[in-house]
């Protein structure tokens, strides 16, 4: 990552800004440390519903003029929740920068959840889970978050339930943002042609007036995970599986390593183990991959496939055989070095994404508090060793830690 520039408001809020001189287009938006784990009993899927409903109407504005705002300038607005993080974010002309700032201001500190909105966007939700229950290569992924985590808030549906859903009113809204949103727990992050005193500029004009909420937002850990095989019957044609089991936080040292170890298995090269023993050696699935998501206090990593009913057993079998060689074979010096160079490459080629720079400035700046040069990164994977891959998968990739979720059709 090359420079970037810094600013903190006194109400707590940070502004990030990163300038790239040779693009037109401005990549801007507001993420703040609030997902769906942060909901208490009873509101499950109120974030990932806020998210929709940021959009229907301000202070100042309707959903028109929201809607409006920066697509008659050629921009794009748009919001996505996690587990852990709300992101409301723009796309644009940097020509257009102030109105992108000022819009997404608006929207993410001056919504008035509209009763009337919130009736209609209810229903849209319910389509959106539709949407996902009728995919079952997306609703696995659901379900199996359900599976690791159990009753803990991480194994609950972004989008909610249907019961949950259906009951929310504009109180619940007002009262979930009041126990949750702190100006120290969001970043603005942009990159732009723009110069940063530009930024810093529009900062103290659409930010610095904003009151400072600031206090400690204590999240429950999670504890206890016990091994688990479930099998379920599906309207489907195909079967799909995922294998996985909790991995490690986002702080942990042993984030990075085992990164590299999940790419070398499953990651989206072609030469992925997986992808080499199932797909190219037997042609027994279309996708197979691995992949693992830190959390503030815990990971999970996964591997998913779809196949053939009367496959399943044997493609489980080939992966856990993959499995078996990481945790007996240590990888020689030319296989590490390989791993390495092809993870070093896709980290780089990530960063042509101004779009993807913007994400990461913020997500950095809130999770560990900084924002990591590339080159730091790199040389925390050069300095891997086979030894310590070989600890990592006999710690994550045991047989008996790795529970099983199974979708076959009927």
């Amino acid at each position: 990552m090359s420079e970037y520039d810094l600013y903190e408001l006194p109400n707590g809020i940070r502004v990030l800004h990163k300038q790239v001189l040779h693009t037109k287009i401005a990549h801007c938006g507001f993420l703040l440390d609030i997902g769906s784990r942060d909901e208490k009993p009873g509101q499950q899927g109120l974030a990932h519903f806020w998210e929709h409903m940021a959009f229907k109407g301000t202070e100042k504005r309707k959903s028109f003029h929201i809607l409006n705002r920066l697509e008659t300038v050629g921009g794009e607005l748009n919001a996505y929740t996690t587990k852990e993080k709300i992101c409301f974010y723009a796309s644009l002309l940097s020509t257009h920068f102030e109105r992108a700032f000022e819009l997404l201001t608006d929207l993410t500190f001056n919504s008035i959840f509209p009763e009337k909105e919130i009736e209609k966007e209810r229903g849209v939700i319910l389509e959106e889970m539709s949407m996902y229950q009728d995919a079952p290569e997306d609703a696995i992924i659901d379900d199996f978050d359900g599976v690791i985590f159990n009753n803990h808030a991480l194994g609950h549906n972004i989008l909610g339930t249907r019961e949950s859903v259906s009951g929310f009113q504009q109180a619940d809204f007002r009262q979930f943002l009041q126990e949750n949103v702190r100006t120290d727990r969001l970043v603005f992050s942009s990159v732009s042609n723009l110069p940063f005193k530009e930024v810093k500029r529009l900062a103290d004009k659409f930010l610095a007036p904003l009151p400072a909420r600031l206090g400690a937002r204590p999240r429950t850990s999670f504890g206890g995970y016990q091994r688990v095989d479930q099998l379920e019957r599906k309207p489907i044609t195909q079967a799909h599986c995922l294998i996985g089991g909790p991995a490690y936080a986002i702080e942990d040292p042993r984030r990075i390593p085992f990164f590299m170890l999940s790419n070398l298995l499953g990651g989206p090269g072609m030469n992925s183990r997986l992808n080499l023993a199932v797909r190219e050696k037997y042609g027994l699935v279309y996708t197979i991959d691995a992949t693992y998501s830190p959390y503030t206090d815990t990971g999970l990593f996964g591997i998913y496939f779809g196949t053939e009913k009367k496959q399943v057993n044997r493609t489980i079998s080939l992966v856990q055989k993959e499995l078996k060689k990481l945790r007996e074979q240590a990888l020689g010096t030319t296989q590490l070095h390989t791993v390495k160079e092809q993870l070093m490459g896709q980290m780089a080629m990530s960063e042509e994404s101004n779009s993807g720079m913007m994400q990461l400035l913020a997500k950095s700046t809130l999770d560990i508090g900084r924002v990591e040069t590339i080159n730091e990164i790199f040389e925390r994977v050069r300095a891997v060793t086979s030894s310590e891959l070989l600890e990592l998968a006999n710690d994550i990739l045991r047989e008996d830690n790795l529970s099983v979720l199974q979708y076959v059709p009927e």
